[in-house]
């Protein structure tokens, strides 16, 4: 894996209404931006990053973090970045995805604290029912 070593630096977290006041209907986005992009070496860079969970006008956490990238042409995705803004897909695939691996579960535990919604879909259990597909070449 070319991500190492991926450390927060800061969370905030608020919430903007009482319990009561909460809303039925909640739209959570997410959100993860490389705010610097430099490398050191050929093969090595460090990634500054920032994540959020918005809840509207309901609430936010914020995280700001580190990672150490590590693969062949990581100089050339952070000039390339540091130019444009942009980097190759499959770079900023890998790196944000790695950004909300490790932000989305503590996202989790700072959501509970905070009476929030889960920023993750939690799974329904319908016992019960029986499973029909609705398309696909699965039998049942």
């Amino acid at each position: 894996m070319p991500i190492k070593m991926i450390k927060l630096k800061s969370i905030e977290a608020r919430r903007y209404v009482d319990l009561d006041e909460r809303p039925r209907q909640i739209r959570i986005d997410h959100n993860s931006t490389i705010t610097r992009f430099t490398a050191s070496s050929d093969e090595n860079a460090t990634i500054e990053f920032q994540y959020t969970t918005n809840y509207g006008a309901i609430g936010i956490i914020r995280m700001e973090g580190s990672l150490i990238y590590e693969e062949k042409g990581a100089k050339k995705a952070a000039e390339m970045w540091q130019k444009s803004g942009r980097m190759p897909d499959d770079v900023a695939s890998k790196l944000h995805t790695a950004i909300m691996h490790a932000c989305v579960p503590e996202a989790v535990f700072i959501a509970r604290d905070l009476s929030l919604p889960p920023p993750i879909p939690l799974p329904q259990i319908n016992i019960g029912k029986k499973f029909r597909p609705k398309e696909g070449p699965e039998i049942v």
